[in-house]
């Protein structure tokens, strides 16, 4: 009886054990970072520099997997709609984070019940450009003359809903004046008729305009972070231009499917954490405009559920709505 019962609680032990193998196993094969965005953009580069630097460290395998479409909802949503084990992630940004909720008639996911927050990774600011020959030569300049004539300021943006079209109408909001939007079906044309005095304003990413402001075909009038860019030290933030505490950042996290066990969402935001930290991928990451941030996934659900509010009401004020 002696030895029956050793070897029952023997056997119930082994059985306990297993879920404790399982899970200081993960990863044991490769996980799937889904982009919702097309190869060779900032999400991308972003995504593909993190993940490099977790292979390198930890000899984990990743496999990049690119879903565009639908401002990013179709990516996303793959990651919300896989099995929740750890083996696919996403990485989000303010678009389908935090408005396209508001943006989209028909949401596939909810941003806060269908997926999990794993750690913020990067913030990238924008900037506001003019020609180089424009008479406005501040953000005084601008808000000026669109006061004394409202309705003769143009804006281009990279398209109806972008981060860049609504960080404009943010900025219009506070500033209490009124530009005419002229939507574009990407940044090329748009920087195009900036230089050529067709559109008086356009507000886009720093990598994405840095070349043309270094090479003063425009002029930067202002960035919308809350610290001055290190590639445009002598540029002020809007906040100091007279509008204090501005704020419009594309910010990008990692996020997994709601129900991934919290142990696995704690492992891989701790080694997420220690990749931020090393100088080569702040170095990279600075190469394509992008402040590192990190943190708990607490702090990234909580940016989530804080932008989503933030931004629906500026979408609403600016009728942009898309099906």
């Amino acid at each position: 009886m002696i030895f029956l019962r050793r070897g029952l609680l023997a056997a119930l032990l082994a059985m306990l054990a297993i879920p404790a193998l399982a899970q200081q196993a993960y990863p044991n094969k490769p996980i799937r970072l889904v982009v919702p965005f097309p190869a060779g953009g900032g999400t991308d580069i972003i995504a593909r520099e993190v993940a490099q630097k977790l292979s390198t460290t930890l000899g984990w395998t990743f496999v990049i997997d690119n879903k565009p479409g639908s401002g990013g909802n179709l990516g996303v949503d793959t990651a919300a709609k896989a099995a929740a084990d750890g083996y696919t992630l996403a990485l989000g940004q303010t678009s389908n984070l935090a408005i396209n909720p508001a943006l989209y008639s028909k949401m596939p996911y909810d941003p806060v019940k269908d997926l999990a927050p794993v750690g913020l990774v990067a913030s990238a600011p924008l900037v506001l450009v003019v020609a180089a020959d424009s008479p406005y030569k501040t953000l005084a300049d601008v808000v000026n003359a669109s006061k004394a004539k409202p309705g003769s300021l143009n804006f281009a943006s990279p398209g109806n809903g972008t981060v860049a079209h609504l960080a404009s109408e943010l900025l219009q909001k506070t500033a209490g004046v009124k530009f005419i939007h002229v939507p574009y079906k990407g940044m090329a044309q748009a920087a195009t008729d900036v230089i050529g005095g067709q559109v008086q304003l356009y507000m886009s990413s720093v990598p994405t305009l840095l070349g043309h402001i270094k090479n003063g075909k425009m002029r930067a009038i202002a960035v919308t972070s809350l610290k001055r860019v290190d590639d445009l030290p002598q540029v002020p933030t809007v906040a100091e231009s007279g509008y204090k505490g501005f704020e419009a950042v594309t910010w990008f996290g990692v996020v997994a499917p709601a129900a991934v066990p919290k142990d696995i969402v704690l492992r891989l935001n701790t080694e997420l954490n220690k990749a931020l930290q090393t100088a080569d991928v702040k170095k990279k990451l600075g190469d394509q405009g992008a402040a590192v941030l990190g943190g708990t996934p607490e702090q990234l659900g909580a940016l989530i559920k804080a932008e989503i509010t933030r931004w629906a009401p500026v979408v609403k004020e600016s009728g942009a709505k898309l099906d």
